[in-house]
């Protein structure tokens, strides 16, 4: 193989809401936790073992703006990505983090979507016409 790669990707739940940063000239970062989770059966006593592991997920610019409209603590996505490490130093101590930087993300559910689909919106009006009746458009789509 020629070239390297750096890509990473994660299904999972968010550990808390999306915490922003703006910068002066219209840039943004956002940052939050990304649980994916593990389950097996332990042969020895049948018990059902649940491992957790923790990412730290970083959007940037109108991707962390999206973000921090729509999810929530909680919400399932698709995260894409590269790792990145850091670096820096904190009253003598030097400190490491490892980070995925997202550059594609899919909201798989998000508690807004659930609640819709719990409390659906009652019908204000009297109209007999069916709902969710989508009208076919005129196209010259082959298919």
């Amino acid at each position: 193989m020629a070239g390297t790669i750096n890509k990473v990707i994660l299904i999972g739940n968010l550990g808390d809401d999306v915490k922003m940063h703006y910068f002066d000239d219209k840039n943004s970062i956002g940052r939050f936790p990304l649980a994916t989770s593990e389950s097996y059966t332990n042969k020895q006593t049948g018990e059902k073992v649940t491992n957790t592991d923790w990412h730290n997920i970083v959007v940037r610019n109108k991707l962390a703006e999206i973000c921090e409209k729509y999810l929530t603590k909680g919400d399932k996505v698709y995260v894409e990505g590269k790792l990145k490490n850091r670096q820096w130093e904190q009253d003598g101590i030097r400190r490491y983090a490892t980070e995925i930087v997202a550059t594609d993300m899919t909201f798989l559910s998000t508690k807004k979507s659930a609640e819709m689909n719990q409390n659906p919106p009652q019908n204000q009006g009297t109209s007999s016409a069916p709902q969710n009746v989508v009208e076919p458009m005129d196209d010259d789509l082959p298919f």
